[in-house]
């Protein structure tokens, strides 16, 4: 959620960065609606003085036996608690219009993010490793998953629909073996406290994390309906399946104020992911690379405002750790403002080479979303003052970090493609090869 008070403050930065978003936003309507907001509370706050001033008065006036005076201010009071009562009405009409209208803002990039409305003008920051060469046609994962038994499409097809996984013998020892991995390679070496949240969450959820209210198509929602006089009826609650862990992670604070101290907190969890996912790719639609359901391992902190971009860093490095640990080539790029999360201001990509299509794909997406998700979800912190009393200090909304861990499925087709053989076994990294039993994964 944007600031109100930096929109009045900053009403052209504001909106020069709403554009450079794609977001052609009113700032004026904006503004218009917090000066009749303010306006409305100056005169409900005004009226409610001058009530219980005369409230007292009218106890005085009846003590002093003047009852025909008492009656007459009794009467102005009820109009004046008349008109509290339509200016409250109005107050809450321009509250929620104007809560309505910042609902669906996104975030404001960084300085540092390029501004640019093609998603292809990512800028790539730096490579690692060499992109890997064959002296063979190299097979997609798709035909190394059929020649080795690592996964069923077709039955996952006809079990849940298209673009399912269905991991089969090694290729299941393989997702577990990728999980466990990269899940204690963070406790371990990373410092991060582990996690197993709930797959399932309410909708007050997801607009903390920022997917709703504007995103709401994008979310698999579970409809939970209970029998009454022998009909069925929608429970009013209703769920969502978690498109990421961070949508669940940024909700662990919620409404909760932190004491400095005990910032910054790291967490990593996994999850499976769900995600419509709607649209047509091509290839993309074949095999694990675009998928309705995933695994993921998530990376999430909360941290103080003043070096948050330091932990942007340390987040970006834990992620590309991983990659270096099972020796991939991949790139690290920055995402130009179009191309931003909702709730992002800055979000580098982490993207792995697969031979198959020639191109790059996204296997790590880490991003600081700044206060954004802290102000829609009421996460603050108390800093401590230099005398150590921190009880006085004024609460400060804390960042929030998020990144991939990684994801799965497009790892395991960088692992099989990038690591082929010509006979078409795969030479797995050192790290993984303890969770295959079978000759042709090694």
């Amino acid at each position: 959620m944007l600031d109100i008070e930096k929109i009045r403050n900053h009403p052209k930065e504001v909106e020069t960065k709403l554009k450079a978003r794609g977001e052609a936003v009113e700032v004026e309507h904006l503004l218009e609606l917090d000066e009749e907001r303010r306006r409305l509370i100056s005169e409900v706050e005004e009226l409610r003085r001058e009530r219980n001033e005369n409230s007292e008065k009218i106890g005085e006036l009846k003590s002093e036996g003047k009852e025909a005076e008492a009656e007459d201010l009794i009467e102005r009071m009820g109009r004046v608690s008349s008109k509290i009562d339509n200016l409250e009405d109005e107050l809450n009409a321009v509250e929620s219009e104007l809560e309505d209208e910042l609902a669906v803002l996104p975030n404001l990039p960084h300085d540092s993010v390029p501004v640019s409305s093609d998603e292809s003008d990512k800028e790539v920051i730096t490579e690692y490793g060499e992109k890997p060469s064959f002296d063979f046609r190299p097979k997609s994962h798709l035909e190394l998953g059929e020649e080795l038994d690592l996964f069923k499409f077709e039955k996952a097809s006809r079990i849940a629909g298209s673009r399912f996984p269905f991991y089969y013998g090694d290729g299941a020892l393989l997702e577990m073996g990728l999980i466990h991995f990269m899940y204690f390679f963070q406790v371990e070496e990373n410092d991060y406290t582990p996690v197993f949240p709930p797959y399932l969450a309410r909708g007050e959820s997801y607009f903390t994390s920022g997917q709703l209210p504007k995103f709401e198509e994008d979310l698999y929602r579970i409809d939970d309906r209970a029998e009454e006089g022998g009909q069925k009826k929608e429970n009013r609650e209703k769920l969502y399946l978690n498109p990421t862990a961070e949508s669940i992670l940024v909700n662990f604070h919620r409404d909760e104020i932190l004491a400095e101290d005990q910032l910054p907190e790291k967490l990593v969890a996994f999850t499976t992911c769900f995600r419509r996912e709607a649209g047509s790719y091509g290839e993309e639609e074949r095999g694990l690379i675009r998928t309705h359901q995933f695994n993921k391992v998530e990376l999430f902190r909360f941290v103080k405002p003043d070096n948050s971009y330091r932990h942007l860093e340390e987040l970006i490095l834990d992620a590309e750790g991983v990659l270096q640990e099972l020796g991939l080539h991949y790139r690290k790029v920055l995402l130009p403002t179009c191309d931003l999360a909702q709730q992002s201001s800055k979000t580098v990509d982490l993207e792995v080479w697969i031979p198959s299509l020639e191109t790059y794909q996204e296997v790590s997406s880490i991003s600081n979303c700044e206060e954004f998700q802290a102000r829609r979800g009421s996460i603050r912190y108390r800093p401590e003052s230099p005398e150590g009393e921190s009880s006085k200090q004024k609460t400060e909304y804390l960042h929030t970090l998020n990144g991939s861990g990684l994801a799965t499925s497009r790892l395991m087709v960088a692992l099989l493609e990038n690591n082929q053989n010509p006979d078409g076994s795969i030479d797995l990294p050192g790290e993984l090869t303890k969770y295959v039993n079978k000759d042709n994964l090694q």
